[in-house]
């Protein structure tokens, strides 16, 4: 159900993503920031295993709630912040 609307690396190996947790064509959209750490290969394969949300939107287009994410996951050190937030090491 879940899919991939923006996915970038970051210079350590983690990658970010921007995932929509509805279903497509469903509103409102809901999409969640995530960083997946591991560099042994994508948590995707197995859905079950999506790593935590460290943000959460929801809005009325698919547009719109990446262009109100997008600003946190293009930047490391943004990305850097919102895992400080949460307490991930």
């Amino acid at each position: 159900m879940s899919e991939v609307l923006y996915e970038r690396t970051m210079p350590e190996g983690a990658t970010v993503r921007i995932r929509r947790l509805t279903p497509a064509e469903a509103a409102p959209v809901r999409a969640v920031i995530e960083v997946d750490r591991r560099n042994s290969g994508p948590r995707s394969i197995d859905a079950r295993r999506s790593p935590p949300a460290l943000m959460a939107v929801e809005g009325e287009t698919e547009q719109g709630v990446v262009a109100a994410l997008l600003p946190f996951v293009e930047e490391d050190a943004a990305i850097a912040r919102l895992l400080a937030q949460r307490g991930a090491p």
